[in-house]
């Protein structure tokens, strides 16, 4: 058997199998009505049609004329495409054949079987999909017979140099687990409530085990793999990113390291968002391209904040070194939201990303682990050289002071908190910083002013305490 790599015509199934299936093999695809199991069977033909290649079609449930309307939505030309149709005609339906002496698999079995010894030795296609296996139980008189037929059929197509794909229609009373056994590989698609594709086996090859986001498009099926920080990897110089304002330089001994995880916390208005868009800006001088994902405000409301503190980013994304995408949470897995940002880390070259928020992240997890796919995320943009940061709302304004609520604190190399303050009847913020892995970092705090002249940031509060607490009050000391 040849261990050369074909492509199921399906970017993300080839990232997930390590470069695309192996030639000359058979592989099941698995799962139940309305998974995408044919969709991805085209997938498959449409990239050997594309290589030049020749590709058979054999299908015994669904007539070619019902699979035209799914073949026309992924754009293939019928004609480039071999098909053995197979399946029972309203012929069969009308005649009321019946079977006296022999039963209707020995009967039916044997001018099947030519058929398709015909066709392959006619077309010798390289790549054949056969939709759906399990229909050859019905030409068989006992699972023993099925199991012998499948095997010796499977062996036929591959010595007649074809890679195989077949799919089953598996239920309580008639399982597949025979089919899994036969075959090279196993890919098994579901859909509960999330469409999801796995890969369970592989001969002859690593892959990426979980499950991964999967989506049917008017283009057909697009697979998300989930994000292994591990296997992506850049060279970065580990340098600081200043923020442009001395005084929380100053704060930061000199900045924020690239490849670092900064998680700027605190409540509702305070002004994390402009924080982080004053480092985008100071990054935008340098030439370097800074990208926000906008869970909560939409892209306009953003655009006017900025504009109103001196943050000119309508002209940073005019100039291509600023952009703003404006997320919906819900309509959006993990997988898939990683896959965007991989897009633009590894396509656009961002040096810094923004998360806004957090929160709003976590409806997108919905059913998934928060923490689980954050610490991936993050994990991956730290490896790819990225500054990372992530907006963290607190929901209580005043009191015992926490970085966050919802335990993530361990992933930050650096923690940028902002507080409201009470002093003297008035309404005010300070500034400091909790944790700085890379360098050492001033311990004191200062009081933050945004305005439309932009962030302004004080001297060190050295004469008030119990400002963590939110009641600050004045020492001689």
């Amino acid at each position: 058997m040849s261990k050369n790599r074909i492509s199921t015509g399906i970017s993300g199934l080839d990232e997930v199998l390590c470069g695309g299936l192996i030639s000359g093999r058979s592989y099941l695809v698995r799962g139940g009505a309305g998974t995408g199991k044919t969709t991805l069977g085209l997938h498959f033909l449409a990239a050997g049609i594309a290589n030049q290649e020749s590709v058979l079609f054999i299908t015994l449930g669904e007539s070619v004329i019902q699979l035209h309307s799914t073949i026309e939505t992924l754009g293939l030309d019928m004609q480039a495409i071999n098909f053995l149709d197979l399946s029972p005609t309203s012929e069969f339906f009308a005649q009321i054949q019946t079977y006296d002496i022999f039963s209707p698999a020995e009967v039916e079995r044997e001018p099947t079987t030519q058929k398709i010894i015909q066709e392959v030795e006619n077309l010798k296609p390289q790549r054949i999909f056969i939709d759906a296996m399990t229909q050859f139980r019905y030409f068989s008189s006992d699972t023993f017979q099925f199991r012998k037929q499948v095997l010796s059929f499977l062996r036929f197509l591959l010595e007649q140099g074809a890679t195989v794909l077949f799919t089953s229609e598996a239920s309580n009373e008639a399982p597949d687990e025979d089919l899994q056994f036969m075959s090279d590989g196993v890919i098994t698609l579901n859909f509960d409530g999330q469409r999801t594709i796995k890969v369970s086996k592989f001969r002859g090859s690593d892959f990426q085990v979980g499950n991964h986001s999967v989506k049917l498009t008017g283009s057909g099926m697009v697979v998300f793999p989930k994000l292994i920080p591990q296997i992506s990897k850049r060279e970065f110089v580990k340098e600081s990113i200043p923020s442009g304002i001395p005084e929380i330089d100053e704060l930061l001994h000199g900045g924020l390291e690239r490849g670092t995880i900064t998680i700027i916390t605190g409540p509702s208005g305070v002004g994390k968002s402009t924080l982080g868009m004053q480092f985008m800006k100071e990054a935008a001088g340098r030439g370097e391209r800074s990208i926000v994902y906008c869970f909560e405000e939409s892209y306009k409301t953003i655009l006017n904040r900025c504009e109103g503190v001196s943050i000119p980013a309508k002209a940073m994304i005019e100039h291509g070194k600023l952009s703003l995408v404006q997320i919906e949470p819900l309509h959006y897995t993990p997988d898939e939201f990683a896959s965007l940002v991989r897009q633009e880390v590894e396509q656009q070259s961002a040096t810094i990303v923004m998360i806004d928020s957090i929160s709003g992240y976590r409806l997108s997890v919905q059913k998934d682990n928060l923490i689980h796919n954050l610490h991936a995320l993050s994990k991956y943009l730290q490896n790819m050289g990225v500054a990372v940061l992530l907006i963290n709302e607190m929901e209580t304004i005043t009191g015992d002071f926490r970085p966050t609520d919802i335990g993530i604190s361990y992933i930050a190399d650096n923690i940028i908190f902002l507080r409201y303050l009470e002093i003297e009847g008035e309404l005010r913020r300070a500034i400091g910083v909790l944790k700085k892995r890379m360098s050492d970092f001033e311990k004191t705090l200062r009081e933050f002013e945004v305005s439309r002249y932009g962030i302004k940031v004080g001297k060190p509060l050295t004469l008030l305490r119990g400002i963590l607490k939110g009641v600050p009050e004045w020492t001689t000391r």
